[in-house]
């Protein structure tokens, strides 16, 4: 279930697929499994990390098959979408029973895809659109602030490594340095 405070990231998978130049190599390179699964990756950690409940929305791929849901962690899952269903019509039934629900508080929905018509549909439901571009460069700056919080606080001060060491181990050395003179 949806709340305010949790906005749906509906993603339409592969015109994200087709329009990344990375996911484009490795789709032609390694095929559209390979393809789906870094798109996957990259959005598990970007989803972690800003708050939204995401659904990647995937074609049948002209495949007889029923529609599936996978859930890839507790904010990300994947659909794919029945025979002769495509993803834009499966976004397109999301937006229009989203805002007919009662709510105080409308949700928020986002529907990330750089297909201009499937745009206009959405936005006309009352969702917000997100390019294929701004995500990669939003899941790109998720990933840069998680390496910078990962990277220790201390810098070093010179170029000795007795300054790169903490405070206890720097008392320590300077101890032995003492005692040894």
């Amino acid at each position: 279930m949806i709340t305010p405070g949790n906005p749906l990231l509906l993603i339409d998978g592969y015109n994200i697929i087709g329009t990344w130049t990375s996911l484009k190599r490795t789709r032609d390179r390694h095929g559209l499994e390979s393809a789906r699964r870094e798109l996957v990756e990259a959005l598990i950690n970007y989803i972690a990390h800003s708050g939204y409940q995401a659904r990647v929305v995937f074609d049948s791929q002209h495949r007889k098959t029923p529609s599936s849901l996978e859930k890839h962690s507790p904010n990300l899952s994947i659909h794919f979408t029945a025979w002769a269903q495509t993803a834009d019509t499966y976004i397109e039934k999301v937006c229009a029973s989203f805002f007919h629900r009662t709510s105080p508080t409308p949700p928020r929905l986002i529907v990330a895809t750089s297909d201009r018509d499937q745009r206009l549909t959405v936005v006309g439901y009352g969702a917000e659109w997100m390019s294929a571009q701004h995500l990669a460069n939003e899941i790109d700056i998720s990933t840069y602030r998680v390496r910078q919080k990962q990277q220790p606080s201390k810098r070093s001060q010179g170029r000795f490594l007795f300054n790169c060491l903490d405070a206890k181990s720097q008392a320590r050395l300077t101890q032995w340095q003492q005692e040894k003179n």
